[in-house]
């Protein structure tokens, strides 16, 4: 949810419009364009002057620097609004509730190589499509069925941000894959004049930490396929300035997951998706709902300031729900 410079004169290419239609690089085929070498005003680019993004060294530090603060003094914040979708046969995809919340981080120091370690934690809330209430309970759209609503709440969720990394967490040994190798850390970065775009995404199939036995109403099964995206915009100039230890960024978020736990849905066919707009924020007084922080600040107050050692496990919220909850009784709707 980095430090080390490198410096490379930007590499000049120019392009017109007719030419790159011609050789299919117009916008809409952009996914695989060899943007490394675009060149945007003035004297920054992808390559430099303060960060070399072709390099997983100059990865590391873009990338800290974006989702957190060079400044290790610092809290990070991050603000969340968006909201959640469930795909269920025989119907279109119905949009049920919002998602709205805060996360803070913070960089440490990573002893032995160039790299840093992130720690996270983030709260956010089910909220009431029309007034933007925090949902405690509701009624469920698909079943009926009323429930208790549980939120978002990872304390903590923590990365290691180094030249070379595994590409998927594991969820507190859940996901262990042999196969996987370590790879160099570079991003999928691409320039268009003076922004900037960043795009991530994970794909994951691991064991889920609510075993369908035990959760007869909560699991959705023995395993968890779940898919995140993320893709980040920002000023490239604001990211090659040495003088910023962090960059403002707005971030589009998606999730594939199956039904929530809390929606005691079990092994019903469907699954619930998130498309969630996040920005940084440089204090709370400038988050938008300020309900929310409110709402934290009574019930969930540690989640106002980022941590400040690394600590384990770091869980996604569907472990941290088989840690901290309790099975449904059997029955329902």
């Amino acid at each position: 949810m980095s430090t080390g410079n490198k410096s490379n004169q930007p590499i000049e290419v120019s392009i017109d419009r007719r030419t790159a239609l011609a050789a299919g690089l117009a916008v809409g085929a952009f996914p695989q364009m060899a943007m490394a070498n675009s060149h945007a005003e003035g004297d920054v680019s992808l390559r430099g002057p303060t960060y070399d993004l072709t390099t997983a060294h100059g990865n590391v530090e873009a990338y800290a620097k974006v989702s957190s603060n060079l400044d290790m003094k610092s809290t990070h914040y991050g603000w969340l609004d968006g909201y959640v979708m469930g795909v269920a046969p025989g119907g279109a995809i119905k949009t049920f509730c919002g998602f709205r919340g805060l996360g803070t981080t913070r960089l440490l120091p990573l002893e032995g190589e160039h790299g840093y370690r992130r720690v996270l934690r983030e709260v956010v809330f089910y909220t009431d499509l029309e007034t933007g209430e925090i949902l405690e309970e509701m009624e469920n759209p698909f079943t009926g069925e009323r429930v208790r609503v549980v939120p978002v709440a990872n304390d903590p969720f923590n990365r290691i941000i180094r030249e070379s990394e595994l590409s998927r967490p594991t969820f507190g040994g859940l996901n262990t894959d042999e196969k996987l190798e370590p790879k160099p850390f570079i991003l999928n970065w691409k320039a268009f004049g003076d922004r900037l775009m960043m795009e991530r995404h994970i794909n994951l199939y691991y064991p889920n930490a609510l075993d369908p036995k035990k959760w007869i109403r909560e699991s959705a099964g023995p395993m968890n396929q779940v898919t995140e995206t993320y893709v980040y915009n920002m000023s490239l100039k604001d990211l090659q300035n040495p003088e910023l230890t962090t960059v403002d960024t707005t971030t589009v978020w998606g999730r594939h997951t199956p039904w929530l736990p809390w929606m005691l849905m079990g092994q019903a066919p469907g699954h619930c998706l998130y498309n969630v707009m996040a920005a940084s924020i440089h204090s709370l007084e400038e988050a938008p709902d300020q309900r929310v922080i409110e709402y934290i600040a009574k019930k969930y107050p540690q989640y106002l300031d980022a941590p400040t050692e690394w600590e384990e496990p770091s869980l996604s919220s569907l472990e941290w729900y088989a840690r901290e909850q309790e099975p449904a009784p059997p029955g329902g709707v």
